[in-house]
């Protein structure tokens, strides 16, 4: 695991912001199936396909708060109004 960017939000509770970013990027959730260390199948929840930049531009929208006006399409990789698409 390689680190590529870190941010600062303040006063957002950590369990909500979570749960809001598994939501925004349920339709990019990456859909593979590993084994464990036992050789057990797992499927990992907490991996998407999702461009830097798209992370960014969603960071800032939760700032500003605006980011419940839109919605992430995986097909053009970008952040849509959902009347756009």
């Amino acid at each position: 695991v390689e680190i590529v960017a870190t941010y600062k939000l303040f006063n957002i509770d950590r369990a909500k912001l979570e749960a809001l970013l598994h939501r925004f990027f349920s339709a990019a959730r990456l859909d593979v199936e590993i084994p464990d260390r036992f050789g057990r199948p797992v499927k990992p929840r907490e991996w998407f396909l999702v461009p830097l930049h798209v992370i960014d531009e969603v960071v800032s929208r939760i700032k500003d708060q605006t980011v419940i006006e839109y919605a992430y399409d995986p097909a053009s990789a970008a952040l849509m109004r959902p009347t756009e698409g």
